[in-house]
């Protein structure tokens, strides 16, 4: 979170400094140098910030530098992907650290061996979230070279969209994600989920996969009709 976004903040709740200070547990003259940014805002501000006027979660910070840690497993996506109200798995819902979903959805496509029913969720987290900071999204990707698995995400999404009303509004978003993502498109062949290393399955993967798939040079069976929340 930025000086400017902190500001914004408790200015459009109509809150002087001194009672957010109070409530953050800071003096009004610490609060005053964040705002101006002579001061950085810390996480745990930011955390306080958001759950003190109910931020959308695309409002966190992220939590790793990287968007990778050796400890995501399926177990760890499901558990964030729950905490963030995803439908297929709101049974699971237990408190917690609430994760930015743009860093959720980098640690995921950063998986070769991810469950195929995590896999279908990751469009859901573009359709789902304004404010998500897709340029910095969109960096991480090329640097990890998941481009391609950014890409294809993406094109799921904006397809989704196009189907369903209830996200029609993050069609153009999407597909501006999209289109810059294309000139960084990779020529190698990759895989979405799970990595298939049987020779009989890649080539029953490259004649049945989706358009999409096919454009970003992924071996995967997924598409828009499998998504519970196309619509």
């Amino acid at each position: 979170m930025t000086s400017t976004d902190l500001k914004n903040v408790r200015q459009r709740a109509e809150w002087t400094q001194s009672r957010l200070a109070s409530r953050l547990g800071v003096t009004q003259a610490y609060l005053s140098l964040m705002e101006s940014g002579k001061r950085r805002v810390p996480d745990r501000i930011s955390q306080s910030l958001a759950h003190l006027f109910h931020l959308p979660a695309s409002a966190l910070p992220f939590t790793r530098s990287t968007g990778l840690e050796k400890t995501v497993t399926d177990s760890s996506v499901a558990e964030d992907l729950s905490r963030l109200g995803y439908p297929g798995l709101a049974y699971r819902r237990k408190r917690g650290q609430v994760r930015n979903p743009a860093e959720l959805l980098l640690m995921a496509l950063a998986l070769d061996e991810l469950d195929p029913r995590l896999a279908e969720a990751l469009p859901w987290l573009l359709l789902k979230f304004d404010g998500l900071d897709l340029a910095w999204l969109r960096s991480r990707a090329k640097a990890m070279d998941l481009q391609n698995r950014l890409g294809f995400t993406a094109a799921l999404a904006r397809e989704v969209a196009e189907r369903n009303p209830a996200y029609r509004s993050r069609s153009a978003e999407i597909q501006e994600l999209e289109q810059a993502l294309e000139p960084s498109r990779l020529a190698r062949e990759d895989t979405y989920g799970r990595r298939e290393t049987s020779k009989r399955m890649r080539a029953w993967l490259r004649e049945n996969r989706s358009a999409a798939a096919k454009h970003w040079n992924l071996l995967t069976d997924l598409k828009t009709e499998h998504l519970s929340y196309a619509g």
